[in-house]
């Protein structure tokens, strides 16, 4: 079905989303945004939805302008982020959303053609420009070999802006991250966007930090295991997280370095 570029719907960092066809939504990048990112996104999220993991439908790809787009299945409802926001939901029942998101995620059989960890930031890391100081960059990946991962399927963005509540259940967007490895990388990048670098974004610092709380403590129920023993898996695997948190969207220059600062804390514990 060939649509027409609708009234916008949304907008994030990186992208518009446009109303398009009956049921489909065009999520149309913004100008400059590397092209093989994008083409990125629409890869892996159909590759997520033909898994089985709670993600939009992909159509079709097109090009208007010369903004690349991807045409998908229309999520209709609030974000998490909007309803915590707004207090309709409680950090608890947050988190526990996102919990049950993510066990449902790690228990999707990875597709083949997604990339571990270790060859993910790797790629990242190579299209840096120079944004990671080297002493990092040199190091980041053999800590990543030294953990051998196990294998699993993680989103990789885990945060209340990335779920939307439809009529049908809470779905997942934004895929671009998604990576084999281990459910404890997933609950790292929760935890440092919602302990560390939310809370200086929001009114409340305190809301992001209960959801991170609610997730951890809901995920170890539901995965049958304890706070602790997940804490400690998780460890390991923060400054991969904040790694890829620098090579993000611009942190404050307070939170790239700490975040700098982290990391090279954890690299010289491994010499």
């Amino acid at each position: 079905m060939r649509g027409s570029l609708g009234e916008k719907l949304g907008e994030g960092f990186f992208a518009d989303v446009h109303a398009w066809a009956p049921g489909q939504v065009l999520k149309l990048f913004k100008a400059g945004f590397p092209q093989r990112l994008s083409w990125h996104e629409a890869r892996m999220t159909r590759a997520a939805f033909t898994a089985g993991a709670p993600a939009p439908q992909v159509f079709d790809e097109v090009t208007l302008e010369g903004r690349f787009g991807i045409v998908m299945s229309r999520l209709d409802g609030p974000t998490l982020l909007h309803l915590s926001r707004t207090g309709a939901m409680t950090p608890r029942q947050v988190g526990s959303i996102l919990a049950a998101l993510a066990i449902s995620v790690h228990r999707t059989p990875p597709p083949a053609k997604v990339l571990f960890l270790r060859d993910w930031m790797d790629h990242s890391l190579r299209s840096a420009g120079g944004r990671i100081p080297e002493q990092i960059a040199n190091g980041i990946l053999p800590l990543i070999e030294h953990l051998s991962p196990e294998d699993g399927l993680c989103h990789g963005d885990l945060h209340p802006g990335n779920v939307i509540m439809t009529p049908d259940g809470p779905r997942l967007i934004d895929w671009t991250g998604m990576v084999r490895a281990p459910a404890a990388f997933d609950l790292g990048v929760c935890h440092i966007l919602l302990s560390e670098i939310a809370p200086e974004l929001v009114d409340d610092p305190k809301r992001p930090r209960g959801v991170n709380a609610a997730v951890q403590s809901e995920y170890a129920r539901l995965a049958g295991t304890s706070a602790a023993a997940l804490t400690a898996a998780i460890e390991p695997y923060l400054p991969i997280v904040c790694v890829l948190a620098l090579l993000g969207p611009a942190p404050s220059p307070a939170q790239r370095e700490r975040l700098i600062r982290r990391v090279e804390a954890a690299l010289r514990s491994e010499d």
